[in-house]
């Protein structure tokens, strides 16, 4: 069964769960990423807060990414984006897991 949420729903359903995980904009970013998902392939996805924090992790900068991997590897989004789907929004990126 499924129902539809809106923008609010899914802030209001990640802050109950997961209030610290990420910011207003990357909340956002998310949103409208699966919205086009969905209306790219016609089928419906189901809302799994816990599987979206496995699955995405929010950057603010370059530097920040490549901290976390322990490399130097990425000088750009365009090189993470060669290995994975990376969602930019005003203020930082999300980077899905790889």
């Amino acid at each position: 069964m499924y129902s539809d949420v809106s923008r609010g729903d899914f802030h209001d359903l990640f802050n109950a769960i997961r209030p610290d995980q990420f910011s207003y904009d990357a909340l956002d970013a998310l949103f409208d990423y699966y919205e086009e998902l969905e209306e790219a392939t016609g089928e419906q996805i189901k809302l799994d807060v816990i599987a979206i924090c496995c699955d995405w992790t929010e950057y603010d900068s370059i530097e920040q990414f490549n901290h976390d991997r322990g490399s130097d590897y990425y000088e750009t989004i365009e090189d993470i984006e060669m290995e994975t789907t990376v969602i930019e929004f005003d203020g930082g990126f999300l980077v899905e897991a790889f």
